[in-house]
């Protein structure tokens, strides 16, 4: 099936229910229906953003994101596992320092990727209330 070039019709012709079903369309009448169809996808607020300068910026930052996510998770996983394994192997505790300081590794790293993620807010300490307005016992 050759491409609708210039004035010739193409062969795949109207769809559907409407008098020229089957009639073949001219590229002619092909534009006029794309221009149609983009005049109500702009009604309805949808359509090409043209002349966006910025168009691959929420890409970039997606994936920039994601390396900052996956790193924090690695670093705290392998801390874990290398303070583990060097306490196996100053403290003869094999292979138990490996394994729990692998564990808090990992929940260190997904926990690290929840602060950054923001889902969970950052540890700011123990504030104690230094009001004098509290009733001091006697």
């Amino acid at each position: 099936m050759p491409l609708a070039t210039g004035n010739e019709p193409d062969q795949s012709g109207s769809v559907g229910n409407t008098p020229d079903a089957g009639k073949p369309l001219t590229s002619v009448e092909l534009e006029n229906r794309r221009r149609d169809l983009e005049a109500k996808l702009a009604s309805k607020g949808v359509g090409r953003k043209t002349g966006s300068k910025d168009e691959g910026t929420g890409t970039a930052s997606g994936v920039a994101q994601a390396m900052k996510l996956s790193s924090e998770f690695i670093a705290g996983v392998l801390v874990g596992a290398g303070l583990g394994w060097l306490a196996d192997r100053f403290l003869g505790t094999s292979p138990w320092g490996l394994i729990i300081l692998l564990l808090l590794g990992f929940c260190a790293g997904t926990l690290n990727i929840l602060r950054s993620a923001g889902h969970v807010a950052e540890n700011r300490g123990f504030e104690l209330d230094k009001s004098d307005d509290r009733e001091k016992p006697e």
